[in-house]
């Protein structure tokens, strides 16, 4: 049975970075799966490490293959975070996001001379304007989510926008 009543969850995962980064990728909440692996997009069903792959034209990683993965997004000029720090939240459903206690994603961008934000589906924008952009200075791109609960988007329209805002970069 799942669980159904909202709990304070946090702190989330630390960024996924190298010492410089182009573009930094925002979620909003690592998921159970996610924070249960102790990494990014942990649900075995999320789309974001074969698309990542397809976009930086590097082989698909194993699902537990966490340093491939690291890799293909410092290798890459990327950085991968989420704008929530802590929450009250129900299981995995962004909806439920309560109680916001943001990342410090400001002193990250500077940090490592961030010049693009891009937001992993609508929940990680809307958190992100209202929590984060004035102190970044800069807009975020909302791109459709890679998760599995945004089935309607397809992998070949989740290459296409994702690619549109990232070949610039990569």
């Amino acid at each position: 049975m799942k669980n159904t009543e909202p709990r304070p969850v946090g702190p989330g995962l630390p960024p996924l970075c190298g010492d410089r980064a182009r573009v930094l990728i925002l979620g909003s909440f690592p998921s159970p799966k996610s924070r249960e692996q102790g990494f990014y997009y942990g649900h075995p069903q999320n789309r974001f490490w074969p698309l990542m792959a397809a976009l930086t034209r590097s082989p698909v990683p194993a699902w537990q293959d966490l340093e491939a993965k690291r890799a293909m997004i410092v290798d890459h000029g990327l950085a991968v975070w989420d704008v929530v720090r802590c929450c009250t939240i129900v299981g995995a459903s962004d909806a439920s996001i309560r109680d916001v206690e943001p990342n410090a994603v400001p002193e990250l961008a500077r940090r490592l001379g961030v010049e693009q934000i891009v937001c992993n589906g609508g929940t990680s924008a809307r958190l992100y304007a209202r929590w984060l952009e004035k102190d970044t200075g800069m807009a975020a791109l909302c791109l459709p989510s890679t998760s599995p609960a945004n089935a309607a988007c397809t992998m070949p329209r989740l290459t296409e926008a994702w690619g549109a805002a990232l070949f610039p970069w990569l």
